[in-house]
């Protein structure tokens, strides 16, 4: 049967993460000492899949993460903004813990249906997964039986995997997401089958 196998990893740390400071699509920022390792750590767990083709955002932290498993690999990378994570508006580089009752509201009004919300200068969820699978998709469907590594972002990975997997953008918050993880899909039949999420057994020294 043809299908495809998916390799969707979350970058590693930045400082952003680090400090619980909120980091969307408007801040670029690089991976810290702790996301570099992770970086190599991830590649080393990648390389024993023996990819065809690596896809990151065009955000630094994505590529960086990226860069262990390239150098370590003959393999093509395309970069395309439509990867990038979700805009967070006005909240971006805010403290979290500063503005978690209005994270609270926003996240119980996506919770509740309403995904076409969006933060003040911000992206909505429906926005991000319609720009993000919008150039997946035909990727995907255009390596059947090949093996790809995407390189994402936390959010926009909650946003792809809970609609890709039937659980509907409301339910997105039940996707767990860490810096470095990895989670395994096959594609075959136009259907999306998780082998396994949030793997991060590799980031163990």
């Amino acid at each position: 049967m043809k299908q495809t196998r998916l390799l969707i990893a979350r970058h590693g740390e930045t400082e952003y993460n680090s400090r619980g400071l909120l980091q969307g699509r408007g801040i670029d920022a690089p991976l810290n000492k702790k996301g570099v390792r992770q970086a190599e750590l991830l590649a080393g767990y990648l390389s024993g899949y023996k990819a065809d083709i690596i896809f990151t955002s065009s955000m630094v932290r994505s590529i960086e993460t990226a860069k262990p498993f390239i150098r370590n690999n003959d393999i093509s990378h395309y970069s395309d903004k439509s990867l990038d994570e979700m805009d967070f508006g006005k909240y971006e580089g805010e403290k979290i813990a500063d503005i978690q009752k209005q994270i609270d509201k926003i996240q119980n009004r996506w919770a509740g249906g309403d995904v076409d919300y969006k933060i003040d200068g911000g992206e909505s969820p429906k926005e991000v997964f319609e720009r993000a699978s919008g150039f997946m998709l035909p990727v995907i469907k255009k390596n059947i039986n090949k093996t790809m590594i995407f390189i994402l972002h936390g959010r926009l990975i909650r946003i792809l995997l809970s609609s890709w997997l039937e659980k509907g953008l409301s339910q997105m918050h039940e996707i767990e997401h860490a810096n470095g993880a990895v989670n395994y899909l096959k594609f075959r039949n136009d259907d999306f089958e998780a082998v396994y999420l949030n793997k991060t057994s590799h980031l163990v020294e």
